[in-house]
Order: structure tokens, then C-alpha cells, then sequence
């Protein structure tokens, strides 16, 4: 479209151009992307096992792509992430003739309203490792998928289209070369796709084959017509025959979703879930001949379009599954079903039975899959993060946590950044994750003043407050009617299934919600008072009952005509943005007395305003994003107003046509500088729009529905893979083109919190790689605490030493490896905030005294990088715990910091000490061979046994294994090692004993090194007389003060005491 002229000058400000704006991704590197969890998981549509292999098991995530186990789901794996476009995967089948040959569907085909689109079909023909795209790419969303189980070349696909408008490209297909080449084999019509297939496993040319007239609409489903049926292929699908109307099965009538499955058992016995006004599960015994209706009890066929799956039993020809709430089983030819089957979670969606053991399944359901070896007697967990979260919101705690509705769940908040401080409080339950009141769909409201209340959401318009504190939920839903199966045309209110719950910026006792109106609280919700007229179109023919023509289906999903986005200026009191679900955005400049449309005039009509982002920096300036995917357009759109929306400008040039839109933010500290979640990912514009880059990096390709940031971080709420982190944003904050042209570039270190964060994120630019790279670390004074370097650690090179080799990892990022990397791009080092960890020798056993360096109190500091003779330096600060303010002094911890340096120095001259006396100790056991006279024998012999004193007065020579300092004890070095643990333990000021034991083990200290020194006095005298017998001298070894962090000789911390 056109670009407004009243936007240029926001551009204009940013002083660069925009081809120049943006970073190669070389240079975004070094950023990773921490999965914050829960390990919860989310909905699968798709499940599969492998006869030949029965340790391994695949589930698709709606949200989150595809799993494996091999160790029959104790524990799962993603093998897809980075190879799919799709992250939806709604079917997967492996082959029974090559179990390495596996594929898999993307787009769900279970209608929900926040189903997300698909691309067609991939392979796998490595058990999962790698992945091709094979097509179908058009037909876009993929029902079922079943391999002839004899030839993992043939393989037939229901292909169900396009969610909301017709598309051409539905039905079965075939293909006969493994997915090079595909066969449409069955189609009705443009509306009517397909959603089931079974194959005779003994006569692989009889497929069955079940085709679905539906859509899914922002405001409407409709499940049924004259386009669904049963069809039946006796020459591998080359002719099919219709089944629908055959004697038995429902006449006269519409017909719905269908579900088929023949027996393995007996393959003339099939059975069928129909959706019909007499519906039901249906039984032939000819092959599809002729039906018996067998159960026509609701429980299996209440919301059809979400369930409709039956499964025969592979060796029994009278048992057989039906999935709904429950997992239904009969074992009398599906006449009843008389009790479910207990699964891990309700709503079930897919299931399978291994051919030679029916005892052992996969079910999938929509808290994600889970295994069985006994029939369903007991099942696997479903711990692993493929959480689909609708909106996250960040608490005001320190560190803060993440909030949000889980789909099929409950609310959940993860803390960001420390999951220890959570697990040695208690938290609830013992979890490092807590609900807040609402349930699986809602926003999560913190209160800005009260950190123990929450304010949530949940569909039909509940609202309610929770007390942390006490645990209490109460009810203040706006209007309290219970709505459940009502259309939008007959609701007093119209609350979405996730509408928005927001807090006032400027008064923290101002809480907002929307249905078709703008609602405000100043009373925690005991009362509301509407400020808006209705802000819809409310067109009467999106307002009417959902479901289709056989069962209508109406949770809240489907109200439509509502404020689906809604957000306060944090720059101007009063001033509140409103978008709606079918189009429209409305402005009030005056706290809601007066509302303006300022509605994008390029907007189509029922566009789903997903996001409005007002911004931070520049007053009448605000984002949105919206998407249209569900009527067939799966453009992205981005919008920017500079002027309270009276011009809008599209800003999502640069996107890849196909990238929808989810949800907008502006950075907090840098105006212009935009995170934009999109149906994949994450992306990020410099210019206030006008360009992108991909922000993915590790991120796997994932719905991310939402993004919040704060002063630190970028957290993202994804659609099927759980929470996830940006951490330490300053590279990014920081960007400008001329960092990319410079050899090297150092960026201002955030301030790093003690006891919260790992360490200070240290973030350069290298334009090649493997440059010799040198970080100082100073105080402010400019006196060195630490020097790394990019060369590998000596003791890791001399001695096969074990080291961290950690920069970043799942669990969040760690204090890196002793050396900082020099890749080229973006680099981070994470400075763990210590001294170098006391030095070692080779053989060292600690009890309970770990190799660490003293952390430094808060205060300012100072990183120096170094290249190539020329250096950069960033001041950065050290902050205190803020949970522990007014708990402890800046005096306490320079207390504690003072006597922790004396303790540290103390074990240096220890091991210093020790190392000295090994190293003249083992040239005397070199030299002592060559020597001849009697009497420098003797010499040799006491000066041995004077250095060996003092060795055994330090440190425990008896120790060899990890816990002889059971049977030994320990000597001073150990003592001084544990103190200096202790010291470590809690920012807080020593004790006095803690003085009192360093005053005693240093004047022993002090004793036994003047003890050496009185030794080592001899030591000239004594090399004289070695020269004379031409002997070589005998050399005291200097310190090592580059010592890494892990020395040889490292003690296992088997029995969790030895550190």
C-alpha cells in the first residue's frame, strides 16, 4: 500500500538509512533463547509407535512439532524443530516396513478456533533426524495419514484444505514414489476435505476413506453437508465406491464429521463414528455392505467436530475405541461402552495399537501423549514443554514471573529468571509453577501494588481475583451469567474467549476489561462501570449459533463482535486504544468519556485485531497486528500511527507473505526498536518498522501469541512450546549499522543483580573469527580481579583437566567456560562475578570446600576487551539482591567480601605451598639416582623430610579417593577451603566465629609456611653442592595464577558432599 506522508518523520529521527539498519543475522548469534517451561504438555492430534521397535513412540504438538521417545516415553525429544515451516502437527504414521521412514502432517484439523494453519506433508526416512518437505503444500492442512503397511512408498493422505473458504485442493491423495509425486484419488467438492482413512492390513488395496464438509470461521463453525461420506477403494484407491448411504447408515439426513476403522482382527468387521441427528457408532460385518447402528449414547459423540475418532482393536475383532472426554472401550462389537479407560488428561484425539501387543498404545489427547504397556492400566507422564500459552504477562516481583492461560490448563506463572529461590520457599505444592485463578484461556492481570493478586480470565466472561497469599479465588467476572452454549446475538455481554484484563498505568486501582464494551473497576472488581458504547460492527450475520447444522458447539470461542485487544497509554493518562475481532480500532482521549473510529481505512472488514501497542516513547504513537488466516488470507498485518490513528501506516514490508501476525511490543529503553511474534517466530525492526530481521536463532519455529519486555529481557508466550527468554537484551538495544563495519565492538553490559543472576552478560562483535581475544575484569578503581583470554585453559591442554564447557544452556544462562569464545558476530562471556577459583594442584581431594573464587559485593565495575593491541572498555554495575533489601548492608557484604579475600588468599598460599614442595620433591626423585656421595645423599634425604612436614601439616597426603577424609580427616587447606564455602553461602555479614576460625587457621597457616621458608633457606646451599657434583639444581615452582577453574585430579561429587 501507499505509505502515509505523516509517518516520514518518525523515520527521519532515526537518523540512518533503512537498507543499513538492519544486522546480518551472523551478528545476532551469540543470542540465545532460554525455554522457560512449565513442562506441561500441551494438545496432540497425532500419535504413533513402531511394531518392529517398541521403545519408540512419536507425538505430534499443535503448537510445538514433533516428539520422540525411544525409551518408551520416560523421556521425548523434538525432531523437528528448525526443518519445518509448520509447527502444527495434526498426523503422523510410521511405516511397518522400515521404521526409519516416518511421515508426518502439519495444520490441525480439530476445528478449534485458535487451530493453526499448516503447509502439507514431510519425510523422514532416518527415524526422524532429518526432514523434506514432499508436498501438498497447497492443500495446507493435513487430517490423516496412513502407509501401506507392506510398501513405504504408497502412502494416502486426507487432505482437508483451507480452515474458512473454499479450496480446491482437498481430498484423498496417493503416492506411489515415497511423497516425490502425489495423486489425488478422491474429491467432492472445494468445501469438503478429508479427515480419515483406514487400510486392511492384510489386503492393503481395501481403504476406507472419510471426507468432512466443514469450516471454521473467526465467529462460526460449521460441521456438516452434503459433501461428507464413507467411501470404500478395493484397488488401492484408484475407483472408489460410496458407503454413506448404505442400508443401515443414517438416511435422509445430514451427515458430519466420520471416523473409520477396519479390523485387523476380522477385515470384513468395520466400524464408523458418524455425526448425524442419529448418529452414532456404526458396525458392518461385509466390508461396508451393510451397517448396524450399535451406540448412539452422546458421551461418544458430543462435540463431534473435536473428536470422531474410532480405533479396532488389531487381534480382538470385538473390541474397539472411541476418543472423546474419555477413552471409551467396548469389548462386545461397540454395543456398549460401559467405563473410560483413566488417561493422564481429558479430550482425546488419536490413538495407536501395536499389531502384535494390544496392550501396548499411545494415546494422544490435549495434555500432549502418553504410553501404555498395559492396556491402560497405568500411563507415561506428559512432562515435557509443548504448553500452548494465549498471553503472557510479567509480574512485578524480583526476579518477576511469566503469567499466562495454558490451553486445556489452568493459569500458570514461571519465574523468569531463578527457579531455586521459588523451590526453597515452598512455593505451591513444592512446584516452581503456580496457577493464578482464571482458567486455561485468559489473561493474567498482576497487581501493580500488591504482589500477592492476580486478576484472570477464563471464556464466558469469568473473571476472577486470587490471593497468592491465602490461596482464595473469588468471582468478579463483570456480568456473572453463565453462558455456556449461547450465540453472541443473545448475550447482554459478549466476552471473548480470551479478552483483556489490564491495569491502568497511572492508577493502580483502575482495572480494565472488555466485552463489547470497555469495563472499568477501582474496587478490585466488586463493581464495574462500563465507559464505551459497544465498539463492534456487530453485524447480526457473525452474531448467530455455532456449530453447524447437526451439533451446535459454543464455548466462547465463538463470541464474536467483541474488544479482543485493549491497552492504556503509558505516556498519557486517559488515553485508551480498543481494537475489536471483526475490524475495528477505537481511540478515547479522556479516559473513555468519548471514543473516536480510527479504524486503518485499507482494514478489511472482520480482520482480527490481535495486538495494540501504544508506545512507550512518543506520544499519539501506537502498533497493531491483526490476521485474517481463518478467511483465507495468511498476510501478515502491521500497522503504525504517529497521530492518535488519524493516518496508519503499513509496516510489515519485508515479512514473508505468509507470516501472520500474532502480537507487537516497543522496547521499554530504545524508541523505534520493535519485537513482532509472528505465527513462526520472533522478529525485530531498529527502524520503527520499516525493515525486519529474523530474531529466531535457537527458537524452534512456534506460534508465539504473545511478547512482553521489561528493563532486562524479552519473554514470549508460544502456542505449543511453553514460556521462553531473551536474556540481557544490550546487544540489541545497542545495535547501530557502524557496529558491523568495526573489528571488534564492546556493548554496555546490563547491570547484573548478585544471588539472582548467573553473572554480567559480557557481548561483543568479532569481524573474524579466532581473533585473540583478552576480557579484564577491574573494580572501579581499575585494579584487576580476573583476566580470560580465547585460548583454550592450560591445565585443560597439559593435563586433560575436566572444564565447563557452558556459555548457555536450556537451564538458563551460566557463567562460562574459562575462556571467552571468538566466533565471528555476536560473542557472549558470562562473568560469574568471582576471583578466579582458588588454585590447584594435580591429586587435590576437597571435602566440602568448593574450587571457587570470592563473588564481588555490589558496586561499579569495569570489563576491558582486547584485540590485537587495541582495547574497548564498558563500565557496568553489580547490584544487590533485591529481595534481600533492607535484610543486609553494603557494609555487611564488604565485610563478608574482605574476609573472603583473606580466606581465598590464605588457600592460594596453601596450595601454592604443597605444589612447591611436589615440584622439589619430584626433582630430588629425578636426581637422587645420579648422586654418589654418601653425604649428599643424607643432605637430599632431610631436606626431603623437612618439606614433607610441612606438606602433611597443610594438606591430608593420605587422600586418594573421595570420602578418605571419613577415615583421615582433613588438614588446613580443607579447613580453609570450607570456610571460604561457608563465605560464599548467603549474601550476608560473617560471623563472628566465622573471624574467630580464620584469626586460628591462618596463624597455623603462617606457622607452617615459615616453617617452609626456614626450609627452602638451605636451598641455595644445597644446589651448590649439587652443581659441584654436576648435578642440576633443584628450581621451586613459580604459582600458577592462570589456573582454570577445574584442575586435574577433580573429585567426583558422587555422595553429594565433596565439592
Amino acid at each position: 500500500m501507499r505509505r502515509s506522508l505523516a509517518a516520514v518523520p518518525a523515520l527521519l529521527v532515526l537518523g540512518v538509512s533503512l537498507a543499513a539498519q538492519a544486522p546480518d543475522t551472523t551478528y545476532l548469534r551469540g543470542l540465545e533463547w532460554r525455554n522457560l517451561g512449565p513442562n506441561r504438555g500441551g494438545r496432540s492430534i497425532a500419535v504413533a509407535g513402531s511394531t518392529r521397535r517398541p521403545l519408540e513412540y512419536y507425538f505430534g504438538a499443535t503448537g510445538g512439532g514433533l516428539w520422540k521417545t525411544t525409551d518408551g516415553g520416560l523421556t521425548w525429544r523434538p525432531v523437528t524443530d528448525g526443518q519445518l515451516r509448520s509447527a502444527s502437527v495434526g498426523a503422523v504414521a510410521v511405516c511397518e516396513a522400515n521404521p526409519d521412514v516416518v511421515y508426518l502432517g502439519t495444520g490441525e484439523v480439530q476445528l478449534r478456533g485458535n487451530v493453526q494453519p499448516g503447509d502439507g506433508v514431510y519425510k523422514s526416512s532416518d527415524g526422524g533426524r532429518t526432514w523434506a518437505h514432499v508436498g501438498l503444500r497447497e492443500a495446507r492442512n493435513i487430517a490423516r495419514i496412513r502407509i501401506d503397511p507392506t510398501n513405504c512408498d504408497r502412502v494416502f493422505v486426507a487432505a482437508f484444505g483451507d480452515y474458512g473458504v473454499p479450496n480446491p485442493n482437498r481430498g484423498i491423495y496417493r503416492s506411489t514414489d515415497g511423497g516425490r509425486t502425489w495423486q489425488r484419488v478422491l474429491f467432492r467438492n472445494d468445501s469438503t476435505g478429508g479427515v480419515d482413512i483406514s487400510i486392511n492390513p492384510r489386503n492393503p488395496n481395501e481403504i476406507y476413506a472419510a471426507l468432512w464438509q466443514a469450516y471454521r470461521k473467526t465467529w462460526e463453525l460449521s460441521s456438516g453437508g452434503p459433501g461428507s461420506g464413507l467411501f470404500k477403494s478395493t484397488d488401492g484407491g484408484s475407483t472408489w465406491t460410496e458407503l454413506t448411504r448404505n442400508p443401515g447408515m443414517p438416511q435422509n439426513q445430514l451427515i458430519g464429521k466420520i471416523g473409520v476403522s477396519v479390523s485387523p482382527a476380522d477385515p470384513n468387521r468395520v466400524y464408523a463414528i458418524v455425526e448425524a441427528d442419529s448418529g452414532g457408532v456404526f458396525r458392518s460385518d461385509d466390508g461396508g455392505r451393510t451397517w448396524t447402528r450399535t451406540n448412539s449414547e452422546r458421551k461418544l459423540r458430543q462435540r463431534a467436530f473435536y473428536y470422531t475418532r474410532i480405533y479396532a482393536d488389531p487381534q480382538n475383532r470385538d473390541v474397539v475405541y472411541v476418543l472423546n472426554v474419555a477413552f471409551w472401550k467396548s469389548t462386545d462389537g461397540g454395543r456398549t461402552f460401559p467405563r473410560p479407560i483413566r488417561v493422564p488428561h481429558g479430550d482425546n484425539h488419536d490413538l495407536w495399537i501395536a499389531a502384535d501387543n494390544p496392550q501396548r498404545m499411545i494415546e494422544g489427547n490435549d495434555g500432549g501423549a502418553n504410553v501404555t504397556t498395559n492396556g491402560g492400566e497405568t500411563w507415561t507422564e506428559q512432562d515435557y514443554p509443548t504448553a500452548q500459552i494465549y498471553r503472557v504477562t510479567l509480574t512485578n516481583h524480583q526476579p518477576p514471573f511469566a503469567c499466562g492461560g495454558q490451553q486445556d490448563n489452568s493459569t500458570v506463572c514461571v519465574p523468569v529468571r531463578d527457579w531455586n529461590h521459588l523451590l526453597a520457599r515452598g512455593g505451591a505444592n513444592q512446584q516452581y509453577f503456580y496457577a493464578v485463578g482464571g482458567c486455561e484461556s485468559g489473561y493474567v492481570a498482576h497487581h501493580p501494588r500488591k504482589p500477592n493478586l492476580y486478576f484472570a480470565g477464563c471464556y464466558g466472561g469469568v473473571l476472577t481475583r486470587y490471593d497468592h497469599e491465602t490461596g482464595q479465588t473469588q468471582s468478579v467476572s463483570v456480568w456473572p451469567e453463565n453462558v455456556i452454549g449461547e450465540p453472541s446475538r443473545s448475550l447482554r455481554e459478549r466476552f471473548q474467549w480470551t479478552f483483556p484484563i489490564v491495569f491502568d498505568p497511572f492508577d493502580p486501582n483502575v482495572l480494565y476489561a472488555t466485552s463489547q464494551h470497555v469495563w472499568r473497576s477501582t474496587d478490585e472488581g466488586r463493581s464495574w462501570e462500563r465507559i464505551s458504547p459497544d465498539l463492534t460492527r456487530a453485524d447480526p450475520a457473525t452474531m448467530g449459533p455455532s456449530g453447524g447444522p447437526i451439533t451446535k458447539d459454543m464455548t466462547g470461542v465463538e463470541t464474536y463482535a467483541t474488544i479482543f485487544a485493549f491497552a492504556p497509554s503509558p505516556l498519557e493518562r486517559g488515553v485508551l486504544w480498543a481494537g475489536s475481532d471483526d475490524g475495528l480500532v477505537h481511540l478515547s482521549r479522556d479516559a473513555g468519556r468519548s471514543w473516536q473510529n480510527v479504524t486503518p481505512p485499507d482494514l478489511p472488514a472482520h480482520t482480527k485485531i490481535t495486538t495494540i501497542e501504544p508506545s512507550r516513547h512518543r506520544p499519539g504513537t501506537a502498533y497493531l497486528t491483526a490476521h485474517r488466516f481463518l478467511l483465507g488470507d495468511y498476510r501478515p498485518y502491521v500497522y503504525r500511527t504517529t497521530d492518535y490513528g488519524r493516518t496508519w501506516t503499513r509496516i510489515d514490508a519485508g515479512l514473508p507473505t505468509d507470516e501472520i501476525a500474532r502480537s507487537i511490543r516497543e522496547d521499554p529503553t530504545r524508541a523505534g526498536l520493535l519485537y513482532l511474534g509472528t505465527e513462526r517466530g520472533v522478529w525485530v525492526s531498529w527502524d520503527d518498522g520499516g525493515s525486519w530481521s529474523s530474531l529466531q536463532r535457537n527458537l524452534p519455529v512456534v506460534q508465539v501469541a504473545d511478547l512482553a519486555v521489561n528493563d532486562r529481557d524479552l519473554v514470549i508466550a508460544t502456542h505449543g512450546r511453553s514460556f521462553w527468554a531473551l536474556f540481557n537484551l544490550a546487544p540489541v538495544r545497542q545495535w547501530r549499522p557502524e557496529i558491523a563495519r568495526e573489528r571488534f565492538h564492546l556493548f554496555q553490559p546490563e547491570p547484573a543483580y548478585r544471588g539472582l543472576d548467573p553473572g554480567v552478560a559480557i557481548d561483543y562483535t568479532l569481524q573474524r573469527a579466532g581473533e585473540a581475544v583478552t576480557l579484564e575484569f577491574l573494580d572501579a578503581q581499575g585494579r584487576l580481579i580476573r583476566r580470560i583470554t580465547s585460548r583454550p585453559p592450560t591445565a585443560a591442554r597439559d593435563t586433560g583437566a575436566r572444564t565447563m564447557a557452558v556459555e548457555q544452556e536450556d537451564e538458563g544462562p551460566r557463567p562460562s567456560a574459562a575462556f571467552a569464545p571468538n566466533r565471528a558476530g555476536l560473542n557472549r562471556f558470562v562473568w560469574d562475578l568471582r576471583h578466579p577459583p582458588f588454585r590447584r594442584f594435580p591429586g587435590l581431594v576437597l571435602w566440602a570446600g568448593s574450587p571457587i573464587g570470592p563473588a564481588v559485593p555490589p558496586g561499579r565495575y569495569q570489563v576491558r576487551l582486547t584485540i590485537g593491541g587495541r582495547s574497548q572498555t564498558q563500565s557496568f554495575e553489580v547490584r544487590l539482591d533485591p529481595r534481600l533489601q533492607g535484610k543486609v548492608t553494603q557494609a555487611d557484604l564488604e565485610r563478608r567480601y574482605g574476609l573472603a579475600r583473606q580466606v581465598y588468599d590464605a588457600v592460594n598460599a596453601a596450595h601454592d605451598a604443597v605444589a612447591r614442595i611436589r615440584s622439589l620433591r619430584a626433582q630430588i626423585d629425578s636426581v637422587r639416582p645420579r648422586v654418589r656421595d654418601a653425604a649428599l645423599q643424607q643432605r637430599l634425604r632431610e631436606f626431603t623430610d623437612s618439606l614433607t612436614a610441612v606438606e602433611a601439616t597443610i594438606y591430608e597426603t593420605r587422600l586418594e579417593a573421595n570420602q578418605d577424609a571419613l577415615n583421615f580427616g582433613t588438614k588446613l587447606n580443607n579447613k580453609l577451603a570450607n570456610l571460604l564455602a561457608q563465605l560464599e553461602q548467603a549474601e550476608a555479614a560473617p560471623t563472628r566465629p566465622q573471624e574467630d576460625l580464620f584469626q586460628a587457621l591462618s596463624a597455623q597457616l603462617q606457622a607452617a609456611l615459615a616453617r617452609l621458608d626456614r626450609a627452602l633457606a638451605g636451598l641455595p646451599e644445597l644446589n651448590t653442592a649439587l652443581r659441584r657434583a654436576r648435578l642440576p639444581e633443584l628450581r621451586p615452582a613459580a604459582p600458577d595464577t592462570d589456573r582454570p577453574a577445574v584442575a586435574a585430579g577433580e573429585p567426583s561429587d558422587e555422595d553429594g558432599l565433596t565439592r
